[in-house]
């Protein structure tokens, strides 16, 4: 086989490989030597409007429900019943990389290598009707076109997001693994104790740690002991105020309570200067908050309101309560006794929740008070941008100064060993581990926050110009064209129809060109790919009219190598092309051939 000499990119960059003999197929000087050149030549000096048509295009009648081949083609079955469109047969093939079936298990693999839960309400008509799949069959069940068209058409467009790239870390699996190593990284911290003054609490293993995050799209992952309940403590403190705002806004709230850091320990008693309690972050504010959500309802409902919004902003995924907790801080709770009505309102401390329910909660914040799992408005913008402001001055004890500096992000701890962490409109993460330091904050949740802003550039001020540059997940590793233009011709030459699928599915112009305006339609065409040719002409309706350096067409390359079957396609191709313009030039209101970011 032969290996790639050298594919020239923009701005002269170059990749050098073995041989000698694939140049000669690439960047030969030919001879003008095909058919109607001239006639062709014509062609290109028409409209660019026209030829615009002609990138990643899907095939109007591949969209009407012509079947497809393996590598995406469309024909005719005069016998068989349409199974899709061209773009789910795409994504379909993208998933199983171009076999006609594969276990179950492995597209739920795919799904979660793109940050997609089976466990996704957005989900739910997929994963129950694979279940009924496999309860009605005998043995493994295969998921083969049919089934998939069957249990992904409601999910679609969720789907091909996921898959182009285009929820808001594009490249979930490596983001995934840098997750990991933080977490086993951090998992090697043996410092701080468990909280013993609430005796539920010191019940807790210090060996317990959980990592759980949830993006603004959706995306879930989570590592170590992320299914255990535990109480949300003084992480339900933001929740409130954020309830609090919802219902009554700022004015109201802020009557009653201050919006400074107070320079004291969370239950110290203590008002500011106009009687106030200083935030709704210490003990006092978060009673005074209480005392503001359906003051006129008795503590039942009160508690069940509350319950039911931060179910709201977990998604529904688990939250619970602990009377076991509730009871143990009621006979410890002496101090804040002597603030006021403590106990009354105690109970919203001994709410339960997991790492994994707990980051979509932090998600919502990070979304603009949206739930990214179910898409429901859960609080108003203005709820979570006072509610975030205050988790970043006041949110983390008497460490809230350090985290501000050094981690730059909105964050809320409790005694139970909780992390709640808000990345503005990008994800929430909820950490947890009970072995706590002398302030009152997990000792290995501190240290995760901080290893995080140290890869990436999460940190509020890290995007300054001239800042040390640090990893961006948000960005695609595909953004440089040199990249995509060797990615794409790299794949066109080896023959690898699975690549260009995923480029095709991504939005990638499968039009772009080297340095010697060489497409790759002109790199398949030279080495022969017929199945490569196929999906370029009849998938992605790549124009076959683009000269290189030299003045050759794709048709040249293909005579060129003496590929007799291929000259007879791109030949065919070029006439349905022309056929095409000319009909569209004829038509009124001509037709625009759809696309896939058409029909997302």
């Amino acid at each position: 086989m032969h290996f790639l000499n050298a594919l020239r990119l923009s701005n002269s960059a170059q990749l050098m490989v073995k041989s000698t003999d694939v140049a000669k197929k690439v960047f030969i000087v030919q001879p003008a030597c095909c058919m109607g050149t001239k006639s062709i030549t014509q062609f290109q000096r028409r409209s660019p409007a026209i030829r615009d048509h002609f990138h990643l295009k899907i095939h109007r009648e591949t969209i009407e429900g012509r079947e497809q081949s393996p590598y995406g083609t469309p024909h005719r079955n005069m016998h068989s019943k349409p199974s899709g469109s061209g773009v789910e047969n795409m994504l379909f093939y993208t998933i199983t990389e171009g076999k006609e079936q594969v276990p179950i298990s492995y597209f739920t693999a795919a799904l979660k290598k793109n940050g997609l839960h089976p466990s996704d309400p957005r989900l739910k008509d997929c994963m129950e009707k694979l279940r009924q799949a496999v309860k009605e069959s005998v043995g493994e069940v295969m998921m083969d076109k049919d089934l998939f068209h069957r249990c992904v058409g409601g999910n679609i467009v969720l789907l091909i997001q996921a898959f182009r790239k285009k929820f808001i870390i594009p490249e979930f699996d490596l983001f995934v693994q840098k997750i990991n190593e933080i977490y086993e990284k951090v998992q090697k911290q043996s410092d701080g104790k468990v909280a013993d003054y609430i005796p539920q609490l010191a019940k807790f293993s210090p060996e317990l740690w959980g990592v759980s995050l949830c993006t603004v799209d959706g995306q879930r992952h989570s590592v170590g002991h992320t299914k255990q309940p535990f109480c949300l403590q003084s992480c339900v403190k933001p929740l409130q105020y954020a309830i609090a705002v919802h219902e009554s806004g700022t004015e109201k709230v802020h009557r009653y309570v201050g919006m400074e850091p107070s320079g004291l320990k969370f239950n110290v008693l203590s008002l500011d200067d106009e009687d106030k309690p200083h935030n709704p972050m210490v003990n006092a504010g978060a009673i005074l908050i209480s005392s503001l959500i359906k003051p006129h309802s008795n503590k039942a409902e009160k508690f069940d309101y509350v319950m039911e919004f931060v179910k709201k902003m977990a998604g529904q995924e688990y939250v619970g309560f602990s009377n076991a907790t509730f009871q143990s801080e009621k006979e410890t709770g002496d101090r804040n006794f002597a603030i006021g009505y403590y106990m009354k309102e105690k109970k919203l401390c001994s709410i339960e929740v997991t790492c994994e329910s707990g980051s979509i909660m932090a998600a919502t914040l990070a979304n603009g008070g949206i739930c990214p799992i179910t898409g429901e408005r859960v609080l108003s913008t203005e709820a979570v941008r006072n509610t975030l402001s205050l988790m970043h001055s006041c949110g983390m004890y008497d460490f809230s100064g350090q985290m501000a500096f050094h981690v730059g992000l909105p964050a809320k701890s409790g005694v139970s060993g909780a992390i709640l962490l808000v990345i503005p409109n990008v994800m929430g993460v909820m950490c947890w581990s009970p072995p706590l330091d002398r302030v009152g904050n997990s000792v290995r949740g501190i240290h995760f926050c901080q290893e995080l802003v140290s890869v990436f550039n999460f940190h509020n001020y890290d995007n300054l110009r001239h800042f040390v540059k640090k990893q961006d997940p948000r960005r695609q590793d595909g953004d440089d064209r040199n990249k995509s233009v060797f990615n794409l011709l790299f794949a066109a030459y080896s023959g690898d129809v699975s690549a260009l699928r995923r480029f095709a599915l991504s939005s990638m112009d499968m039009d772009l060109k080297d340095y010697d305006s060489r497409t790759a339609l002109h790199v398949a065409a030279a080495e022969g790919h017929m199945d490569v040719v196929k999906f370029l002409t009849e998938t992605c309706k790549v124009d076959p009219f683009v000269e290189d350096r030299w003045g050759n067409l794709p048709v040249d390359d293909a005579m060129q190598f003496g590929h007799d079957k291929l000259v007879k396609v791109l030949k065919d191709y070029q006439q349905e092309c022309m056929q095409q313009e000319k009909k569209q030039s004829e038509a009124v209101h001509p037709q625009k051939l759809d696309t896939i970011d058409g029909m997302v």
